[in-house]
């Protein structure tokens, strides 16, 4: 089916067909008719589905179908003389990380060269003045993340009473990085009689319960089964001692050149440590984390991306949004804290259908975060012990010493555990 079937006009089906898209992907063949159709729509699609164009698309199509409003020559030149002149946006793209805010506005940016359709972008960690100035252009579509877009708000940069499409891409990492609040202010100074797009790659409790609070009769729309891995994305376990994590991801990405590796942590403080590790072991590595700046974090992904680093080392935070072409292995160094986190990071790879690897080096204090992603995903991931990497039952988790448990006791369900686990030792 080609785009021209799914009733978008010329100009954007030239323009994507030129950019190599030629068969829209499942996700855009329901998206797209729904939104040209007027619908709000609640989405359920793994990142790499190809769901920036599922709204951009046909929201470029509707403004260009209402063009906006003539302002006369006396509003202009008044406007003009006001430094504090709201501008008024008419379609608002809302993401979770200053990452996906900058992809979804490169995209929306292609598609929309062969039109008039201005676009401008908003996050933390650069300079107002030239993101006022880009807005004061006249941007028809802003694509924010929820802090800087009610600072340019608060001060009168845009106004958004006039909103007629509103995205909100990502929901479910929106709430888990308590964004809710900002939500809600954000939605009070829109009016109610928008187009609502609501997109999330897992659907908890809270996701449903936002989503229904703000869309009119939404069709769902859902291309795979929520909570779940790409199929193109091969994933494996492997059990290993905390202390000697390191030694195995240096260990396999060497043995098996790796080129271009996506490793996540944790914390912060435990990606910058890692990088210098790695580079210790002759690989070189760089990292991106909270505490950076943006120009910083920019860098170290056009670096990662030009191979100029082969292990680029990401927090969940850091990494969400970040869209890298063909990427083959991303490793869970730390396993997540939340198992929704595990769907998210392994969706760096294995996208637009390309095949994919997810490597999890999961120590044994972790084995509760894999049962939580395995009820998560309703299946068992394969484990397999690297020979001269297996781990050792004799060592002591932290939370047990602390509870008290004796290390007779630990040792001895250790073993009864191996002596269990063995047939695990292949791929399932």
């Amino acid at each position: 089916m080609p785009f021209q079937a799914l009733g978008l006009q010329s100009p954007l089906v030239d323009t994507v067909n030129a950019l190599g898209f030629t068969e829209p992907t499942p996700v855009q063949k329901q998206a797209i008719p729904q939104v040209l159709a007027g619908h709000d729509i609640m989405a359920g699609a793994q990142t790499g589905t190809g769901k920036t164009a599922a709204f951009a698309l046909p929201v470029l199509q509707c403004l260009l179908a209402q063009p906006k409003p003539e302002v006369s020559v006396e509003a202009q030149s008044e406007e003009s003389r006001d430094d504090r002149a709201n501008i008024q946006i008419r379609a608002l793209i809302l993401t979770p990380t200053r990452e996906l805010a900058q992809q979804v506005y490169d995209s929306v940016t292609e598609y929309s060269k062969a039109t008039p359709v201005k676009t401008a972008v908003a996050y933390g960690g650069t300079s107002m003045k030239v993101q006022v100035n880009a807005i004061r252009s006249g941007a028809d579509i802003l694509v924010a993340t929820p802090g800087r877009l009610l600072d340019h708000a608060y001060v009168g940069t845009v106004d958004l009473s006039k909103v007629e499409y509103f995205v909100l891409d990502e929901a479910d990492r929106m709430l888990d990085m308590g964004f809710i609040d900002d939500i809600k202010r954000v939605m009070k100074r829109m009016k109610s009689s928008k187009q609502t797009l609501f997109f999330s790659a897992t659907f908890s409790k809270q996701v449903k319960k936002l989503a229904y609070d703000i869309l009119d009769d939404p069709k769902v729309i859902e291309v795979t089964p929520s909570n779940s891995a790409a199929v193109t994305v091969e994933q494996m376990v492997y059990p290993v001692d905390k202390h000697r994590k390191r030694e195995l991801l240096s260990y396999l990405i060497g043995s098996r050149n790796w080129q271009q590796v996506l490793v996540f942590t944790k914390t912060k403080q435990g990606s910058d440590a890692l990088a210098k590790e790695l580079g210790l072991d002759g690989i070189k590595a760089a990292s991106i984390n909270g505490d950076k700046s943006q120009g910083a974090r920019q860098r170290a992904l056009n670096d990662f991306k030009d191979g100029k680093v082969r292990a680029l080392i990401a927090t969940d935070v850091a990494a969400r949004g970040l869209d890298i072409e063909q990427l083959e292995y991303v490793v869970n160094f730390d396993m997540p804290f939340k198992a929704e986190d595990y769907v998210h990071r392994i969706g760096r790879t294995g996208r637009a259908g390309q095949a994919g690897n997810a490597i999890s080096l999961m120590s044994l204090d972790e084995e509760w975060a894999l049962k939580a992603i395995e009820e998560l995903l309703d299946t068992r991931l394969p484990q397999q012990w690297l020979e001269g990497y297996e781990p050792d039952p004799t060592i002591e988790p932290p939370e047990n010493r602390r509870r008290g448990r004796s290390a007779d006791k630990r040792r001895a369900k250790a073993k009864h555990k191996i002596h269990k686990n063995r047939g695990r030792n292949v791929r399932r």
